[in-house]
């Protein structure tokens, strides 16, 4: 499986400075391969893995203090290996050693030359507690699951991307009907490394709403585990009510939606361990088109997106019927599906720099809206090719804006102010304007 965050750890290795990179990201999303493949391709007979979620003996290595002779004689004992200065150090769910990730500034002091890379699926919560973050001694590389191109390469349509990424958009306009049966598949498996893979392997859409199922259950006992009792209920009720959040017309998050009278206050900390765990995503309502766009933000307005398109599909219980016939799965729940399509692709190249507008009256809004070429790029996502716009005209005319975005299942074309791109070119069109 090809994957792009390959290619940054391999730019990080390339560096004359090294710095200990950490992968951060949701469990499952493919931080443990990435670290192994690095490694068995590079180092593949001098580097040393330690999962400290399993390795007993490990877990207090840093507790104690933070000479590094001392903990790399210790690697060297329990995993009875040899270990050089070229030797690279791989930490899996790090979060699971005390003071773990805070010993990572001490091998960057102490032994600047030492290649490490650490990863943690939970690593926002344990910097909550009783760990703090080296910021600026270490190397940070948010890890996601495959995006549309990604999936593309996975499933052998790479000569599909190509046309995409150099914009044949002639080309893509014939094949139509092709690109729109890829997405249906990515919007019911989604990107995450597992389920993609079982599709591989099977080719069966019924392995694949299992394997997500999995997923989601795993996902569920962490609640539990990492989380006091008294909130868990609260992490439930949040996580369990995304898909109808996202059905509504209004995306905004509504509390009340949760349970009558419920309010922020109340659900703070569950919206905040879900973020942490990177299971979830909060995407905040700007109040005009002005850049930066960060001090024009609406801290009490948000729209929440999930990690995975097929999760949301999973936790919707769509069926797999629905993703191979027809346009079922667009008219079904067509609206949230390609929404948060749009912003698994949109997320790694802009991370939080994601944004939405909504008039003050509630009559009009645009689903994203961001910043790029030093302009700001209002963005429409349409589910069909039903193309009117008069949300995105009135924002644009409002805030003195010349140029805008439409994503929807239309073909390539320039009209006036607004560009429409088809939904299967998303990352790689946008990659196109930031890069």
């Amino acid at each position: 499986m090809q994957r792009k965050a390959l290619n940054d750890i391999i730019k990080w290795n390339q560096r004359q400075s090294f710095k200990p990179l950490v992968l951060n990201g949701a469990r499952q999303v493919g931080k443990t391969w990435l670290m192994k493949e690095f490694a068995n391709r590079y180092y593949p007979d001098n580097y040393v893995y330690i999962n400290f979620e399993d390795e007993e003996d490990l877990k207090t290595l840093f507790q104690q203090d933070f000479d590094i002779s001392r903990i790399e004689t210790t690697i060297k004992i329990v995993k009875a290996v040899e270990i050089n200065k070229d030797t690279l150090f791989l930490f899996d769910e790090i979060q699971e050693a005390k003071r773990g990730t805070m010993a990572l500034k001490y091998f960057y002091e102490k032994e600047p030359g030492r290649r490490i890379i650490a990863a943690g699926s939970m690593l926002g919560l344990s910097l909550h507690r009783d760990d703090s973050f080296p910021v600026g001694k270490v190397s940070l590389l948010n890890v996601y699951p495959l995006d549309f191109e990604e999936f593309l390469w996975a499933t052998n349509n790479k000569i599909l991307d190509d046309q995409i990424v150099e914009q044949q958009w002639s080309v893509l306009g014939s094949l139509k009907n092709k690109t729109t049966e890829l997405l249906k598949l990515y919007y019911f498996i989604g990107g995450m490394p597992r389920v993609v893979l079982e599709f591989i392997n099977t080719n069966d859409l019924n392995e694949v709403r299992r394997e997500q199922a999995e997923l989601l259950a795993s996902f569920q006992l962490d609640f539990s585990k990492h989380e006091p009792t008294e909130e868990v209920p609260r992490i439930r009720m949040v996580w369990a009510s995304i898909p109808s959040q996202l059905a509504k017309e209004n995306r905004k998050f509504i509390y009340g939606a949760l349970k009558k009278g419920g309010r922020a206050k109340e659900f703070e900390i569950a919206i905040e361990w879900l973020r942490d765990a990177g299971l979830i995503y909060k995407v905040n309502r700007v109040s005009t088109g002005e850049m930066p766009l960060s001090t024009f933000v609406d801290l009490d307005a948000f729209k929440m997106y999930m990690l995975d398109t097929g999760l949301l599909g999973a936790m919707a219980n769509l069926s797999p019927k629905a993703a191979v016939l027809g346009n079922d799965l667009f008219m079904t729940y067509r609206g949230a599906l390609t929404e948060q399509y749009v912003y698994q692709q949109m997320r790694p190249l802009l991370g939080d720099s994601i944004y939405y507008w909504s008039a003050d009256n509630s009559r009009g809004e645009v689903d994203f809206v961001i910043e790029a070429d030093n302009s700001i790029i209002p963005i429409e996502v349409k589910a069909e090719e039903n193309l009117r716009s008069k949300s995105l005209r009135a924002f644009c005319d409002k805030c003195h804006l010349t140029s805008a975005l439409r994503f929807s299942l239309a073909d390539y074309r320039r009209q006036d102010y607004l560009t429409n791109v088809p939904l299967c070119a998303v990352g790689q069109y946008l990659s196109s304007l930031l890069f």
